[in-house]
C-alpha cells in the first residue's frame, strides 16, 4: 500500500476552476470504482489551498489513477494556472 498527500495553493482567480476539475476527478472516480483506489481532496479556509490524498493497494492502482483523462486534465490545468504555493507531496 501507497499513501501520497500534495497540498498546493492557486491563485484565487483560479480556485474555482480548480474545484470544477477535482469534482470532475471524483465523478470518474466513483462511475469506475476502483477498489484499490481511495482519493479524497478538502480545501483549506482560505479558499485556494487544497490537499489531496491517495491511498493505492498497487502501482496499477496509481497508474489508474494517472492515465485516468480527466486526472490528466486536471493536472494539465492545474500547472498552466500559475500556482501560488508549488504542490509539496509526502509520502
Amino acid at each position: 500500500m501507497k499513501t501520497i498527500q500534495v497540498t498546493y495553493t492557486v491563485q484565487a482567480g483560479f480556485a474555482a476552476q480548480n474545484k470544477i476539475n477535482i469534482q470532475a476527478v471524483m465523478t470518474d472516480l466513483q462511475q469506475l470504482h476502483r477498489a484499490g483506489l481511495l482519493y479524497h481532496a478538502c480545501i483549506k479556509e482560505d479558499d485556494k489551498t487544497f490537499i489531496h490524498t491517495a491511498i493505492f493497494q498497487s502501482d496499477d492502482d496509481q497508474n489508474f489513477l494517472n492515465e485516468l483523462a480527466s486526472f490528466k486534465f486536471f493536472q494539465q490545468q492545474l500547472k498552466a494556472s500559475g500556482l501560488e504555493v508549488p504542490p509539496n507531496k509526502k509520502y
